[in-house]
C-alpha cells in the first residue's frame, strides 16, 4: 500500500493582491508550489503527488513540477472553483493501492520533511486523520460586533492547524462523500469535513516553518527562512 499527498493549488489567494495564483507566487527564484512538493517528494513516506492545478495552468505545472518530484510519482489534474472541489477531484484520480492520503496547502512552501513523514507515520499507527499544530502565542480576545471585548480566551487548549493533514483514505473518501451529499461545497479544512463526519482528529506537533504564506509580508519571512536554511546548509 502507498501513501499519496495531495496538493489543491487553484486558489488565487487574493489577500496576496494582483497577479499569478498564489501557489505560482515566488520565493527565492521559485514558485510556492515547487517548495511545497519539493518537501512532499523529499519525504520517506510519500509515493505519490498529486497537484490540482489552476485551470489552464496544467501542462505548465507539470513542467514546473517534473525536475522537482525526482523519483516520486507525479499527478497534475486541474482543480475546482473551491478548495474541497479540488480534493475531491485528486481522490478521484487516485490509484487504488493508495490508502494513506496527506493534504498539504501549497502556501505553506516550507514545511519540514520529518513533519510531512510524522503525519504519515501517525496514520500509519492506526490513526483516522492527523493534524500537525503549533501553540497559540497570542493573546486572544472576544469581542461584540461593535468591537468591545466580551472577555480573554484560555489559550492553553488552543493550537494553530498546519498541513500536511493525514487521513485513512477510506475516512477522508466518506467524509468528502457526506459533505457533498449534504450540500457542503466551500470548507477549506479537510479534517473538519472528517470531524464534522464523527471521526476522531489527532494532533501532533507542528513546525515554525509549516506557516501559511497568505499576505504580502509572509514572503519575506519565507525568503528568511530559506536563508537561514542556506546559511545552515539544509536545502
Amino acid at each position: 500500500m502507498r501513501t499519496a499527498a495531495v496538493v489543491p493549488a487553484a486558489g488565487r489567494g487574493e489577500r496576496l493582491g494582483p497577479g499569478a495564483p498564489k501557489a505560482l507566487r515566488e520565493i527565492a527564484g521559485q514558485p510556492l508550489l515547487a517548495h511545497a512538493v519539493r518537501a512532499l517528494a523529499e519525504a520517506r513516506s510519500v509515493d505519490i503527488v498529486v497537484v490540482a492545478a489552476p485551470v489552464g495552468e496544467q501542462s505548465a505545472v507539470r513542467l514546473l513540477l517534473d525536475p522537482v518530484v525526482a523519483d516520486t510519482e507525479l499527478m497534475v489534474v486541474t482543480g475546482g472553483e473551491t478548495r474541497q472541489q479540488s480534493v475531491a477531484v485528486a481522490l478521484q484520480v487516485l490509484p487504488d493501492d493508495v490508502d494513506v492520503v496527506l493534504i498539504h496547502d501549497a502556501a505553506r512552501p516550507l514545511v519540514p520533511v520529518e513533519t510531512v513523514d510524522a503525519v504519515a507515520a501517525a496514520v500509519r499507527g492506526g490513526a483516522d486523520a492527523v493534524v500537525p499544530a503549533v501553540a497559540i502565542v497570542d493573546t486572544i480576545k472576544r469581542v461584540d460586533a461593535a468591537g468591545r471585548v466580551e472577555g480573554s480566551v484560555d489559550r492553553s487548549t488552543l493550537r494553530a492547524a498546519q498541513t500536511p493533514q493525514g487521513f485513512a483514505r477510506i475516512v477522508l473518501e466518506s467524509a468528502h462523500r457526506s459533505a457533498a451529499d449534504d450540500g457542503v461545497d466551500d470548507t477549506t479544512d479537510d479534517a473538519g469535513l472528517v470531524e464534522r463526519a464523527g471521526h476522531p482528529v489527532m494532533v501532533i506537533p507542528g513546525s515554525d516553518d509549516g506557516f501559511k504564506v497568505t499576505r504580502p509580508i509572509d514572503l519575506v519571512l519565507a525568503e528568511a527562512v530559506l536563508a537561514r536554511r542556506r546559511s545552515a546548509g539544509v536545502h
